[in-house]
Formats: structure tokens, C-alpha cells, sequence
């Protein structure tokens, strides 16, 4: 349903009104299910991978990675589509707001987030489901003429998904858009707000987000106008002080990646070892990891009404923290080139300290920075944010920013690299430079940025 005029922007107060009224108004259920009660899903005869009878959407395979001490195999997700993650953006009052919706997705642990204007798989937004079309999806298909103010292929998350990649995209539109239901338009300074309550903005927003480059920061903290001067380093205010050129930053990445010795490959899922397959789940048998679950969903806000799918559950919460610092009087954060098997070219910039979901991952954890990720001062941002609904069941992801005050370049670990917010912001001009995790604390500093 369309409303019958433009949305206006709302306040915080409306949004608040009107997020509660978005979930009152939703009848929508998820119920696990044994995979033979999932309809139009099969486990495939001679492989065990568990895919769509339409071949689209996505699959459960196994991937296989040979490394210096030998061969491990785990399930992961393939979906090689090319999905489209986008965000139509309008001037009111001459500030940049964004037309947001609260979407449901069946692996959300609180049925609506805050989503980008689009986000759909190529299987959604082609109609391989033989339901309702994708609302807006016509600004960023390229089947009507666009302002595109971004538009960047970017990698998903490199534990859990093969190669995995989004169009992160954004286009200019005049305020007049009809604005249809479950739509609403806030302003930048908004979305970024709401990242501090958790669980709110959903992470394909957040990766979106994180490739704009940031407004201006608020005025009269020390560190908020180290992030100002570092936002020079976009060319808009001349040369600042830098702890490496750009071209150092980026040889860190290259070296890392020419260093790393994994072979990554596709396996049959029956061929993974350490994991076994019951009626219900596919689980390691340690019950360390993560599972494999089916699920039935109900909704009257997708563009299908019922459907089942897989998802996968990790055990426990996640931990990404960004260590940020000072040098010269700019702001830079120490980044950490991360091997990851599902990435497409292994290696990317993670967040100084990334621990993914497992039972006792944190305790386990010997990261040499983790008691600085943890320290209670200097924290700059800290909200327990959710990974992606369609794919993941209750992910969550504990996303900080702490700053260490003046930053010693010098120091840093082999494979580890200081960069000014400015370089980042270059950096995220292309893919496969930062991580999803690495860009959600991007979008983390942005909001710290605003407030």
C-alpha cells in the first residue's frame, strides 16, 4: 500500500511512535522445523548439499582449506548472486535524509530492523519466489535513470558465506517519492543515532552507510576534531600528518595476502568432517560452532506470505572492537589484515580485534589486544548489533570503538596498520579493502561522530 502523498521526515518522537506502531500492525511467525518439513528444500543425492528445488536463493555446502598445518572443512553458505543492499537518499530542509524500512527478516531477534531501501537477493528482486515485486527496486536496476552517489561491490561475512557479495548502492531522488508502507525517511544524523540502541539498524544498512563518506562531526572534544582534521585527508583541506601514505597502508593488505598459504575450495557437504546431520540440525561435533537449522516462516511484509528456509545459528555473540588513536592531532584506528576462507581474495581489513560467534570464543580468545578492546575507558561506541536476518539466526555482534589516546604507529604487530579515517574512507571507494565487520565500526565511528 502506498500512502496517498510524499512521507514528511519524521522526529524521534514520530519514529518512535511509528516503529511501534510498524510492529504492532506485523503478524509474523518463525518455527524450526526438521528439514523434511521444509518445502522446497532437499538434501541432494551424491553431495548431501542442502539447496532450493529452483536452484536460485542459495545453498548449504562445504568448503575445504588447506593451510600450513594441514586441511579443516566446515559447512558454509553459497549464494552466488549478486544481491542489491540500496538506499535512496532526498534533501529536506537542505540536510541528507534517507527513506529507511523496518524489515522482517525470520533470523532478526526482534522481527523489524531498521534496512536499507532496498535489500533483496537477485532470486527476490527477479521474481524467482513468483510473489509480489520488490518496492523501489527500479531506482537501482538500472531500468529507469538514476543519480548514483555510491556504487560498490562488497564482500559478506568471510566465516560463514562463500564469496559472498552486495551492490552497495545509493541514489539521489527528489523528496516527492511516494513513501509506502513499512517506509519511512529519517534524516543521516538519525540512522546514526539509532545504531547506539541495539539491535536497531540492521547490518546491510550499516554497510551502506559506512561507504558515504561521513558528515561533519560535532564540535568542542579533542577527539571529535582529530576526526574532523582526518576528513582533510579526503582532499578537501590539503595534506595532514598521516602515520603511512596510503600506498603503505594498502601494501600492508598486499603483503598479508601474498603471505597467506591458504587454499580455500567447494566441497560436498558429506564431505565435511567434524560435523554430523540429524532430522533437526547440522552440528560440529564439539558444539563449538555454529548450527545449521530449517525454519518455517509466516509474514504479511514480504513479498511471499509463507516460505521455508535454512539458517544458520552460531552459538554465542560475537566481539568486533576498532582501536582508535591519535597521531599528529588525526584521528586514525589500527586495522588488522584478516584471513577469512569465504572471502573472495582471503585476505581483507578486519577491525583490530575480531572474535566470531562460538561457545567460549571470548575466554579463549589470546588476541594481544583483546584487554585493550575491553578496557572501560576510552570508549567511544559499544551496542550489540545484529548480523543478517535472512541468512543468520540471532546473530549478534558486540561492536566497539575505544580509543587508546596517542597512537604508536611503530608498534604495530606484523599485519597490523594505523590509517586515518580519510584513507578508510578511500579505501571503501572499492571493494574488498574492509570486511563487513570492519565497515559496521566505520558506520560506529560515524555515529560516535554525530553525537
Amino acid at each position: 500500500m502506498t500512502r496517498e502523498a510524499p512521507g514528511e521526515p519524521l522526529s524521534d518522537e514520530e519514529f518512535d511512535a511509528w516503529l511501534a506502531a510498524q510492529l504492532r500492525a506485523r503478524e509474523v511467525t518463525v518455527r524450526p522445523v526438521p528439514f523434511a518439513e521444509a518445502a522446497g528444500w532437499a538434501f541432494r543425492p551424491g553431495t548431501g548439499d542442502l539447496r532450493h528445488v529452483s536452484g536460485g536463493f542459495f545453498g548449504i555446502e562445504g568448503i575445504s582449506v588447506r593451510d600450513a598445518d594441514g586441511d579443516w572443512t566446515q559447512p558454509i553458505i553459497d549464494q552466488p548472486e549478486i544481491g542489491i543492499l540500496g538506499i535512496l537518499t532526498a534533501d529536506f530542509d537542505g540536510r541528507p535524509h534517507y527513506l529507511m524500512q523496518a524489515k522482517f527478516e525470520p533470523g532478526n531477534v526482534n522481527v523489524l530492523q531498521m534496512s536499507p531501501t532496498v535489500q533483496a537477493t537477485r532470486s527476490n528482486f527477479t521474481g524467482v519466489h513468483g510473489g509480489r515485486r520488490t518496492p523501489y527496486v527500479e531506482y537501482f536496476d538500472g531500468s529507469r535513470p538514476r543519480r548514483v552517489l555510491c556504487d560498490v561491490l562488497q564482500s559478506e561475512q568471510g566465516q560463514w558465506f562463500w564469496r559472498k557479495r552486495n551492490r552497495n548502492i545509493v541514489v539521489r531522488v527528489d523528496p516527492d517519492v511516494p513513501v509506502r508502507e513499512g517506509f519511512c525517511w529519517l534524516s543521516r544524523s538519525q540512522v546514526l543515532r539509532l545504531l547506539k540502541r541495539d539491535n536497531l539498524v540492521n547490518m546491510d544498512a550499516r554497510t551502506v552507510l559506512a561507504c558515504l563518506p561521513p558528515g561533519e562531526p560535532a564540535d568542542g572534544e579533542p577527539l571529535k576534531e582529530a576526526l574532523a582534521l582526518s576528513r582533510a585527508a579526503l582532499g578537501k583541506g590539503g595534506p595532514v600528518p598521516a602515520a603511512h601514505g596510503l600506498d603503505e597502508v594498502l601494501r600492508c593488505l598486499i603483503e598479508a595476502k601474498s603471505r597467506c598459504g591458504w587454499v580455500p575450495r567447494l566441497v560436498p557437504l558429506d564431505r565435511v568432517e567434524g560435523w554430523r546431520r540429524t532430522e533437526t540440525e547440522i552440528t560440529d561435533d564439539e558444539e563449538r560452532e555454529f548450527r545449521i537449522i530449517a525454519a518455517r516462516v509466516s509474514a504479511d511484509i514480504r513479498e511471499v506470505d509463507t516460505w521455508a528456509q535454512p539458517l544458520l545459528a552460531p552459538r554465542g555473540h560475537g566481539l568486533a572492537v576498532l582501536l582508535a588513536g591519535t597521531v599528529g592531532g588525526v584521528l586514525h584506528v589500527l586495522l588488522r589484515a584478516l584471513p577469512q576462507p569465504g572471502l573472495l581474495d582471503i585476505v581483507e581489513f578486519a577491525p583490530t580485534v575480531q572474535v566470531v560467534p562460538s561457545a567460549r570464543a571470548w575466554e579463549e580468545s589470546e588476541d594481544p589486544f583483546l584487554p585493550q578492546a575491553m578496557a572501560d575507558t576510552g570508549v567511544l561506541f559499544d551496542s550489540l548489533l545484529s548480523e543478517e536476518g535472512g541468512r543468520f539466526h540471532h546473530a549478534q555482534t558486540r561492536y566497539r570503538v575505544v580509543s587508546v589516546g596517542e597512537a604508536e604507529p611503530s608498534a604495530a604487530p606484523e599485519g597490523y596498520v594505523w590509517a586515518t579515517v580519510g584513507q578508510v574512507v578511500e579505501m571503501l571507494r572499492h571493494g574488498h579493502y574492509l570486511n563487513i565487520e570492519a565497515r559496521t565500526l566505520v558506520a560506529c565511528l560515524y555515529a560516535w561522530g554525530e553525537l
